[in-house]
């Protein structure tokens, strides 16, 4: 059966045939291209731009489930895409269609005219150029790398600028000073425009704080002049004198608590009349991102599990910040859900795999450790030793199939099994199955 979705597949090859992978941390490209194209980044209904280390795809899918129940009509751009090119681009609602990406990408790259133009580049070029074609109440633009020189970073003054938690990683481009990292996601912050901040450490709130009031821009942080937090498995915002009663996020955890409040502050703060609390607390309960704390239980590794009753879960994370927070959703877990933890994980090199291991300790989970299809993923055995680094006992396996095999073999009672560590694998994962696409 034909999928329209799907074939946009090849959009990615014919995009890096023509231009680079390699990310540019500049502005200067896109504004060109931006420019030759008549300035559609001007042309878009209200933007806000999110930036941040962990919780920013969250956070925008909160946004838009929000906005969506109160009857508006959103644009989404989000990078990367999990198993499919058209998962980054969300017009007015709708996964961008074969027939538009097509169109698009001859106008742009006419427009180009061969000028020398990154992946990432063109590609928020072709969203943006999407974005204006079509009516919409709210454009939701998510940061791919940093912030100050992302290729999105060119909003002279978007509606609103929200920063999620900011942490180490991508250091050979950002770091490797956390405050150098919060400065470069603080560069999407504009004079005079307000800006959302969620809970951070010292050293990168010094730098967003110190960013912000150089520009004067009105800043609302999160524990300081607004609040959101979990009580008696409800959500409460508190925004000036308003304290907002939510049901629990649709989606798992207690760190989407944080990314929930986050979101609803975010709204609060655009002030638009249209989303009000009704459509904040229906938003919160119907907010779905794949790879974030997903339960699977459709394509072969989900029936795997099930057959053996094991409950398996999928989740990008790879930081030490995403690493605490998964930790937590486990003991959760575990704490009305007695059964063995086993950790199924494969990252790209470079990241802070001790880090990310390390909050797991009391948990004391089972690592298997294993690789993807890319040249810069991490050999299984460096992962393993990482997580022996921080006290966790791991073998090694040649592939997700081959891990979640070991991870249900053992007798006793079946375990939760959560297979993690980075955005590519769990796409990978995502793709073993139609089942499983992201819709």
């Amino acid at each position: 059966m034909y999928d329209p979705i799907r074939a946009s597949d090849a959009v990615i090859a014919r995009l890096r045939a023509n231009h680079p992978s390699l990310i540019d941390l500049t502005t200067g490209r896109v504004e060109r291209l931006l420019g030759a194209l008549g300035h559609p980044e001007q042309k878009l209904p209200p933007v806000i731009h999110v930036a941040g280390t962990n919780g920013k795809g969250s956070t925008v899918a909160h946004m838009r489930a929000i906005a969506e129940a109160a009857g508006l009509k959103v644009h989404v751009l989000t990078s990367p895409h999990l198993v499919r090119f058209a998962e980054r681009i969300r017009v007015a609602g709708e996964l961008i269609s074969d027939e538009a990406m097509e169109t698009l990408i001859s106008e742009v790259e006419a427009a180009n005219a061969g000028e020398p133009i990154s992946f990432f580049e063109i590609t928020t070029v072709l969203a943006l150029q999407a974005f204006a074609q079509v009516p919409a109440d709210l454009c939701l633009i998510e940061v791919g790398l940093g912030g100050r020189f992302d290729a999105t970073n060119i909003f002279e003054a978007p509606a609103l600028s929200v920063i999620t938690p900011v942490d180490y990683d991508h250091l050979e481009m950002l770091g490797p000073e956390l405050s150098k990292i919060a400065w470069e996601k603080a560069g999407i912050i504009k004079a005079g425009r307000p800006v959302v901040v969620a809970r951070q450490m010292e050293e990168a709130l010094g730098a967003i704080t110190a960013e912000a009031e150089s520009l004067g821009a009105p800043m609302t942080l999160i524990g300081a002049d607004a609040d959101a937090w979990e009580a008696n498995g409800r959500l409460l915002v508190q925004w000036g004198e308003q304290l907002l009663d939510l049901p629990p996020p649709a989606l798992f955890g207690p760190h989407q608590f944080d990314n929930a409040g986050l979101a609803v502050t975010a709204l609060l703060t655009l002030g638009d009349p249209r989303i009000d609390e009704d459509a904040m607390a229906r938003g919160v309960a119907s907010a779905q991102w794949p790879a974030r704390f997903q339960r699977l239980r459709e394509g072969a590794l989900g029936q795997m599990a099930t057959e053996r009753g094991a409950v398996l879960w999928l989740d990008g994370g790879h930081t030490p910040h995403a690493g605490a927070a998964l930790a937590q959703a486990l003991a959760r877990l575990t704490a009305r859900d007695p059964r063995p933890v086993v950790l199924i994980v494969a990252m790209f090199a470079r990241k802070d795999a001790v880090g990310f291991f390390a909050p797991f300790a009391e948990l004391a989970p089972q690592v298997v450790a294993t690789s993807f299809d890319s040249p810069n993923a991490a050999p299984a055995q460096e992962i393993a030793d990482a997580a022996r680094a921080a006290g966790l006992a791991a073998q090694t396996a040649t592939d997700v199939t081959a891990a979640l095999s070991a991870a249900l073999a053992p007798e006793g009672p079946a375990p939760h099994v959560l297979i993690c560590g980075g955005l590519h694998f769990a796409g990978e994962v995502l793709a073993m199955d139609p089942a499983t696409w992201p819709r």
